[in-house]
């Protein structure tokens, strides 16, 4: 069964009438559900959001959305990155089009590997992004404390605890320390 992102609205009203409040995503055709995340990667995506909003809020250069934020992507796939950024010029600005699914593809998108996930199924994710119109894809590992970047039609680029992470392309100037992402552990 080939489903749409209509069928996916109605199962959620369904969903939420009954008081479950699932995250889904449309992935071509099924309906894929995503587990809640482990608190660790949780923090990660809530500090590269915040540590992200710090540069981009005060320049007005875009739109930064946490994993609830939903895309129709060209294939009519309904997707949800975990962290994701759209810029200014590219979001329409209705009170309508801000109450649905963002009928574009992220220009970044980020998927942080949880316990219970594959990398080699957020690879996969982050190329779809890329391969439908993203020009940045990052993959964070906790478990290994890497930040992988990825752009369409180059080498994927490595970066540990003491590299600092940049995406000229999107936020000429920002950078913030690999190490920054990660809990603090204190005494």
């Amino acid at each position: 069964m080939n489903l749409t992102v209509k069928d996916l609205e109605v199962l959620q009203r369904q969903l939420q009438e009954s008081d479950r409040d699932y995250q889904i995503e449309l992935q071509e055709g099924n309906i894929v559900v995503m587990g809640p995340s482990d608190i660790e990667s949780s923090f990660i995506g809530a500090q590269f959001s915040y540590l992200l909003k710090l540069w981009v809020v005060p320049r007005q250069l875009g739109f930064v959305f946490d994993s609830s934020g939903g895309f129709i992507m060209p294939n009519t796939d309904l997707r949800a990155p975990d962290v994701s950024y759209v810029t200014r010029e590219r979001l329409p600005q209705t009170k309508q089009a801000w109450r649905y699914f963002g009928q574009l593809v992220p220009d970044l998108v980020v998927e942080i590997k949880s316990q219970s996930d594959r990398i080699s199924v957020l690879e996969k994710k982050v190329r779809f992004f890329l391969n439908a119109g993203a020009q940045v894809g990052i993959l964070i590992d906790p478990d290994k404390q890497i930040v992988s970047i990825y752009r369409p039609n180059s080498e994927i680029i490595v970066l540990s605890n003491d590299d600092r992470l940049t995406i000229a392309e999107l936020f000429p100037g920002w950078e913030i320390a690999v190490a920054e992402l990660w809990p603090p552990e204190w005494d």
